[in-house]
Parts: C-alpha cells; sequence; structure tokens
C-alpha cells in the first residue's frame, strides 16, 4: 500500500522546507523530499556561507584601512581555515534548527531524488530502492544550479562555481570572475579582501544588468577604488588551459579588440539555470527561457501541481521562493493570493550594500511616461553615515505623477535591512509624501530614504532642491 500524504513538495531549499511548515501549520499531512541536506543550495553552499565570508573578510580589511589604529596592523592575517570551520559551524546550527522545526512540526522528510510522474503520484529514489508515494497536491521547489559556457564548464578544480568557491583552502593569486551580477560581485569582494588579484568580466556595458545605472555605475567606481578590477563589454570567446592555471580569450566589444588574461582559477557567475530534474513530466510546460510555466495562482498545467522559486522563473531569490511557499501554500486552504501582486526587493552584499526593489528610473520614464518624480539624496549630508566613514552611497526613489512610489534604490551600508521600508511602500501603494511624513530616528542611515522622498517632492532639507 502507498503511504498517503496530502502534499508531497519536491526540494527542501528555502521554497520547499517553509512551504512544508505552513502546510503542517495549517494541517495536512506532509512529505518533504530532498536529495541532500535540507536548506538547499541557500543555505549550505550559498546565501549563508557567502554572507559568513563576507563578513569575517570585512573585519579584516576594516584593521588594515581603518586610519585610527597604530602598532604593527600589518602583520594582522586572517585565518582562513578557522574562517571555513566557523563557516561550517553556523551553517550546521542553523539547518539543524529547520531540521528540528520540520521534525517538531510532523514533517516526513524523505532523503532521494523526487520525480512527479503522473497526478498524486511522486516517486523518490533511494539508496536502499524506489518509493512510490501518493499525494493530494504536488509542490515543485527544485531550485536552480549554476550556469556555464559551453566551452567553459565547471571542473572543481581550476573553473569553479561558487559552491566550489565557497570551499577553497587556498587563497588564489589571480582569480578571473566572469559575470558581474551579484555573485560576480559579492566573490570578487571576498577574495579581493583576502589578497587576491581580481578580475571581473562582463559582457553587457554595466555591473548589475539590469539596476538602475546611476547607481550601479557609482557602486562599480566604489569597487573600483576598493581594488577590483571590472572590466564591462567583455565577450569571451574560448580558454586555454595551462598546468599551473589558465587563459581567457574573447573580445573587447567597445573597440573590437582581442584580448588574453590569465589567472590560477576561474569563477563562473554568468547566472543560474532552472532545476528540472523530476520534472519533466509531459503534463508539464516549459517556456523558452527554460522555465517552468504556472499561473497566476502557482499552479501548472497538471492539475493539483503547483510550482515555485526559482524553478517558475523571475528574480532567482531565496525570499522569493519562501515567500510564494507561503501564499502557493495557503492558496491550498482556500486563500486567494496571486502572483502578480508580489513586491520583490533584491539585495547585493558588497560593501557598500546596494538594494533595490520596484522600477528603476528608466523603467518609469519607458511606462509611466511624463510625469514621474525622481528624488535622490546622497549619504554624504547623512549624519549617521558620516560617523561610520561610509558616506559613498545614495538613496534614490521613483513615484508616479499621483506620488506614489514605483522604486527605490539604495547604495549604503545595511541597504538589505534599509529597503523593506521601501518594499512595504510599493506593496500598500504609499507616497513619497507618506515616506517624508514619518518619522525617522536621528542619527540613522533610514533618514537618508526620507530625505530622498522629500527631495522628489521639492521639500529637501539636508539638500538643495534643483
Amino acid at each position: 500500500m502507498k503511504q498517503s500524504y496530502d502534499i508531497g513538495i519536491i526540494g527542501a531549499g528555502p521554497g520547499g522546507y517553509v512551504a512544508a511548515i505552513r502546510a503542517a501549520q495549517l494541517g495536512m499531512k506532509v512529505v518533504l523530499i530532498e536529495k541532500e541536506r535540507v536548506g538547499g543550495t541557500c543555505m549550505n553552499r550559498g546565501c549563508i556561507p557567502t554572507k559568513h565570508l563576507l563578513h569575517e573578510t570585512r573585519r579584516f580589511a576594516d584593521v588594515h584601512r581603518n586610519p585610527f589604529l597604530s602598532g604593527p596592523v600589518a602583520d594582522v592575517g586572517c585565518d582562513w581555515p578557522a574562517v571555513q570551520a566557523e563557516k561550517r559551524r553556523r551553517v550546521d546550527r542553523l539547518v539543524s534548527g529547520i531540521e528540528f522545526l520540520l521534525e517538531k512540526n510532523g514533517v516526513t522528510v524523505l532523503q532521494g531524488m523526487g520525480f512527479f510522474r503522473k497526478e498524486h503520484e511522486i516517486e523518490v529514489e533511494q539508496a536502499e530502492g524506489t518509493l512510490v508515494l501518493e499525494a493530494g497536491h504536488i509542490l515543485l521547489a527544485n531550485g536552480s544550479r549554476p550556469a556555464a559556457l559551453p566551452f567553459l564548464q565547471p571542473d572543481g578544480t581550476r573553473v569553479l562555481t561558487s559552491r566550489e568557491a565557497l570551499e577553497l583552502e587556498d587563497i588564489p593569486r589571480r582569480l578571473l570572475i566572469v559575470g558581474a551580477g551579484a555573485i560576480g560581485l559579492e566573490m570578487g569582494t571576498i577574495f579581493q579582501r583576502l589578497g587576491s588579484e581580481v578580475t571581473v568580466l562582463e559582457i553587457l556595458p554595466q555591473i548589475l544588468p539590469g539596476a538602475d545605472l546611476s547607481l550601479a555605475r557609482r557602486l562599480q567606481r566604489i569597487l573600483k577604488n576598493q581594488g577590483l578590477d571590472i572590466q564591462l563589454r567583455m565577450r569571451i570567446e574560448g580558454v586555454e588551459k595551462q598546468e599551473n592555471g589558465l587563459t581567457l580569450i574573447g573580445t573587447r566589444l567597445k573597440d573590437g579588440t582581442a584580448f588574453a588574461l590569465a589567472a590560477d582559477r576561474v569563477l563562473l557567475a554568468i547566472g543560474r539555470k532552472t532545476e528540472s530534474a523530476g520534472c519533466e513530466n509531459g503534463a508539464l510546460h516549459w517556456d523558452k527561457t527554460g522555465c517552468l510555466m504556472v499561473n497566476d495562482s502557482w499552479e501548472t498545467d497538471a492539475p493539483g501541481v503547483f510550482a515555485i522559486g526559482d524553478l517558475i522563473g523571475g528574480k532567482l531569490l531565496a525570499h522569493k521562493a519562501s515567500h510564494e511557499a507561503i501564499l502557493a501554500v495557503e492558496n491550498l486552504a482556500g486563500a486567494k493570493h496571486t502572483r502578480s501582486k508580489m513586491v520583490v526587493p533584491m539585495a547585493v552584499f558588497t560593501d557598500p550594500e546596494f538594494a533595490s526593489v520596484g522600477l528603476t528610473e528608466a523603467e518609469a520614464r519607458d511606462r509611466l511616461g511624463d510625469g514621474v518624480k525622481i528624488g535622490t539624496f546622497s549619504l554624504q549630508a547623512n549624519g549617521r553615515a558620516l560617523t561610520l566613514g561610509e558616506q559613498e552611497g545614495m538613496v534614490k526613489v521613483v513615484a508616479d505623477r499621483k506620488d506614489r512610489i514605483q522604486g527605490a534604490h539604495i547604495l549604503a551600508p545595511h541597504a538589505s535591512e534599509l529597503i523593506t521600508e521601501m518594499t512595504l511602500a510599493i506593496s500598500r501603494g504609499l507616497t513619497l509624501s507618506e515616506i517624508a511624513d514619518t518619522i525617522h530616528i536621528h542619527p540613522t542611515l533610514s533618514e537618508a530614504v526620507m530625505e530622498a522622498a522629500l527631495h522628489g517632492n521639492g521639500r529637501a532639507i539636508h539638500a538643495l532642491n534643483l
């Protein structure tokens, strides 16, 4: 007799395990299937390990650039093996906590490869054999994996993905990073702080493609001053491997000249591809970008089968997946949540951080036409930023002619924390005036958000209203 569940969830990343816990809270009998440990790439090999390394290398860098320290600062080193060991302990602690919550919520966790075979049926391939389960509903939360180039495939030693880079036991002397998105810039920041000669290559004409152009350019300038060599419009066409390294060859699109850049290792950071394993059922349909197609309630073309997170495209972000997980599961219990109403922020944990939500200035002018309001405020005039010695940043807010906020872009320390206010503002249809008239604590970085909102309406106090 087949084991029967109300919902079977394939994939235990942030979307999968959150869906499992929420479904259990709603009284459902839940089975969660994951080929590795719960937490997925985000917690085990991505977001959490990366932020730990960013934090520890930032502390190390601060010692060397602090002009007010005395003594043999140059002798202070980074105990990299200890940093890596502590990273593993912190990841284990976090994942163990999730495993505890799943157990206490009554979720059955099976280790194996899950496959959606037909309506209400899942196959689980385990070491001891194949198990067939019945489920009233199925949720696909398979996530994604690093993308590669046809001629440049990861080998785990010289050509790396972020997964291998996070586990490096030695610091490369020269590191080439392909891609100037969030992963490339964060990993470049980590290894540049540790002394690597880091070069970031991007085929497009700006870092963080799709981000607000003015703030992306400002961040690029800051990162360059920190020591990152960022080269734009660089098309890679081949690779030559040597005994102790490799050379990337290609064309500079700006002038058509050839380039050849050598390094000890290459890190591929050109994005991620949806993980379709387990989702090859003919009842499911995929779009041209390789993402699984779902309706506005996250249901696929197969009745009772839902999908969330990276698998369905959009911004490939852990917090998007976990939020979709809650909404999709609540829909099974009778709610009427829709994808179209989601407002998804993003953040890049460089120094300073960059965070964004909603429309960029260019998108707003293109979609909304005349009457777009732009408010900006430089951290040069923010008291808290000055006391931190981190005034190289800016806040930009975008609103329509009716004063409703349509976008916000923040380049500042802790921008990932500051953006939440503006995410709430957009999701609730708030105006620049409502943000500007809200009391913000002094002295804080959040005052820069208030001042940008004031500036958008020509009311700025600590900046000129031009």
